[in-house]
């Protein structure tokens, strides 16, 4: 028999979602999208944000955020431990574990790189 399985969830608590949205909708041409579960951000055709809820066997129900990193950043991601951890899809994509101790102020700066990795350079360059 299979063991269970992680269950992704719409269960991303309202003052997550209002913290991230106030965030991403300071960047140009953002729209923000209900995605397949949870919710997303994105500009143009691309995803740089996507925070949702995650149910494993054995553990505490978590909420993360999926974004984009690059360079030295990234690698400084993937060794850095929790409440980071490489998603397992896409050479640049990384999960945050947002919980009670999360650093909104890392959190934007993630949330501008993202951006920045993903967005057009004329719309980047409006970016502070």
């Amino acid at each position: 028999m299979a063991p269970p399985e992680r269950r992704y969830t719409d269960e991303v608590p309202e003052a997550v979602e209002v913290r991230l949205r106030e965030i991403c909708l300071s960047l140009p041409e953002v729209r923000e999208e209900v995605a397949w579960k949870g919710t997303r951000w994105r500009v143009r055709t691309h995803t740089f944000v996507h925070v949702i809820g995650i149910d494993e066997p054995g553990r505490d129900p978590s909420v993360v955020m999926s974004f984009r990193a690059a360079g030295d950043e990234l690698e400084v991601l993937r060794n850095a431990g929790h409440p980071f951890f490489i998603l397992g899809w896409g050479r640049d994509a990384v999960g945050m574990v947002l919980d009670d101790r999360t650093d909104w102020d890392e959190v934007r700066e993630l949330v501008t790189e993202s951006y920045c990795v993903l967005a057009p350079k004329k719309l980047v360059a409006l970016v502070d």
